[in-house]
């Protein structure tokens, strides 16, 4: 078992968001923020996007632009259960070796860095991949809203995750790294994760991540340059539609 020959992309999309109200249809130039990141997914040419949908209005969103949705429980306590429930009704031949999970709030990311999510998999002993990019701005290193993933780093830029902390960590002189939210799963080990109870350290971090390494599961991070913005409030908004608005 190494890198996975068929992956399928899945991107999570709730309209239930207290800081931005019904995120993934806000308006970016003529299509909802979700359309976009459906695209952005798409020209990563990696295989199969589907959006994992918690409401018909966002599914009725994306078929409108030419996607494909599946709608899944509106209860679902996370993204992960999401789109486990969203792999089960597309793919129950079980064609699909791995799952690429997109955010839903990223319409300016990068379709390389979702290849890049990948790259960690040609190791037969990882279970799960994700993204961190180094933190360049002081106030970041001791935000509790930055994630900090705990990894050294090695000349390939993958490094098997220590630890994941809303704390600075590690401590002492040297270089902090900012996780993104983007996962690439073997089928296996999303099955297995999301099977798994709650962890001490998940709910104490409230960082879901942080089970998976509670039960000695494995997860690789790949070090990319650039940090995607995440679009969480009203002037996250604004940032994407100036950073999308059509070139003259």
């Amino acid at each position: 078992m190494s890198l996975p020959l068929s992956p399928v992309i899945l991107i999570p999309a709730r309209l239930a968001s207290t800081r931005l109200p019904d995120k993934p249809l806000a308006d970016i130039h003529g299509a909802p923020m979700i359309v976009h990141v459906w695209r952005r997914a798409a020209e990563a040419k990696l295989g199969p996007v589907y959006v994992a949908c918690a409401e018909e209005a966002i599914a009725r969103a994306v078929k409108a632009a030419g996607g494909e949705a599946v709608l899944t429980d509106p209860n679902h306590p996370s993204g992960s259960d999401r789109i486990f429930e969203a792999l089960g009704k597309i793919d129950p031949a079980r064609r699909f070796d791995a799952v690429i999970n997109v955010q839903g709030d990223l319409p300016t990311i990068d379709p390389a860095l979702i290849r890049r999510v990948l790259d960690p998999l040609q190791d037969a002993a990882v279970d799960i991949a994700t993204l961190a990019v180094e933190i360049t701005r002081e106030e970041e290193r001791h935000d509790p809203n930055v994630v900090k993933a705990v990894a050294a780093f090695g000349k390939t830029g993958i490094a098997r995750a220590l630890y994941f902390s809303r704390a600075t960590v590690p401590a002492n002189p040297g270089p902090h790294y900012h996780h993104i939210g983007l996962y690439a799963y073997r089928r296996a080990a999303l099955e297995r994760f999301v099977a798994l109870p709650p962890g001490q350290l998940e709910q104490r971090e409230k960082l879901e991540q942080l089970r998976a390494l509670e039960n000695g599961m494995r997860i690789d991070v790949a070090r990319v340059d650039t940090l995607p913005l995440g679009v969480d409030t009203p002037a996250d908004l604004d940032r994407a539609r100036a950073l999308l608005a059509p070139k003259s």
